[in-house]
């Protein structure tokens, strides 16, 4: 079986319409061709058709595909799997600073509703970009989607706050080195948080952790800190097919019942996994009676 198959479900049933908010997926190179200055390669195995058994095994529904950085302004991976996945997705995607507006509308219609900027080495964009870019997206409904090494947050919190549109934030805010609580940075993505537009996902711990699995406590410690500070405004997310991981991913089984234990309520998770997501992406929200007890 291959690495990136959970080898069993999750103990965490996730409520019905749950959303994993952050995946990539990657195709044939002949197809989908890696930007030449593009530091990291497709993740072999990474395609829509793997992830639909993968998403199936943790029992999940909906998804949100980014665009992985190794396609640069390519978005046509990204199209491709949300077409797959059909009406259970949105997307994230990745346009240069001369974006023309009929390019917008086009790829707003086929369920993009992000912009995605990588900011710790790789990405196509770059802080010179930010607030054009925000701009011209946020006029079709766009969020933007940031990922930084969450120890510099503090130094951009203030231009983040000012953006005209939504934020959502990687991974507890990816800070490359594990810190507690009380660092500037994740004071300053609390206050972000505190202000009413941003969303931070509560995912990757596996990414930056030193402690390492199955609990990577040394990340999860904001995990829980964000969940139990503002549910309202954290998202789930698998990360899957794990780029920063080649060949040895972590167990998603494991990061689904990891993250059922940060919420410590089903309520809480469901909160997270169903509705936040759908305020964020679009979706439209299940009848409650069809929800799990």
């Amino acid at each position: 079986m291959s690495a990136l198959l959970p080898a069993h479900p999750p103990k965490f049933r996730p409520p019905p319409a749950a959303c994993d908010c952050h995946m990539h997926a990657y195709g044939d190179p002949t197809v989908y061709p890696p930007h030449p200055a593009s530091p990291f390669p497709p993740v072999a195995g990474g395609d829509v058709e793997t992830y639909k058994r993968v998403r199936d095994i943790l029992g999940l529904t909906r998804a949100v595909v980014v665009q992985p950085s190794v396609y640069g302004f390519d978005n046509r991976a990204t199209l491709d799997a949300m077409a797959a996945l059909g009406d259970v997705a949105r997307g994230v995607a990745v346009v240069p600073p001369d974006v023309t507006d009929t390019e917008l509308e086009r790829l707003t219609g086929l369920g993009i509703c992000g912009i995605r900027f990588f900011m710790i080495g790789g990405g196509s964009l770059g802080w010179d970009d930010l607030d054009l870019l925000a701009a011209k997206t946020a006029a079709f409904g766009w969020h933007v989607q940031m990922q930084l090494d969450g120890r510099h947050l503090d130094d951009h919190a203030d231009r983040l706050a000012r953006l005209p549109g939504r934020l959502v934030i990687d991974h507890n805010g990816k800070f490359l080195e594990p810190v507690d609580i009380g660092h500037p940075g994740v004071l300053a993505l609390r206050k972000l948080i505190d202000g009413g537009k941003t969303w931070v996902k509560t995912s990757g711990v596996y990414e930056t952790s030193r402690t390492g699995a199955p609990d990577y406590a040394d990340v999860a410690v904001l995990a829980r800190a964000m969940i139990a500070h503002a549910p309202e405004r954290c998202l789930f997310a698998t990360n899957w097919p794990h780029p920063s991981k080649p060949g040895n991913p972590p167990d998603d089984a494991n990061l689904v019942d990891l993250f059922a234990q940060w919420c410590g309520d089903a309520a809480i998770a469901t909160r997270i996994m169903v509705d936040n997501a759908a305020e964020v992406y679009g979706f439209g929200r299940p009848n409650p009676a069809d929800r799990h007890p």
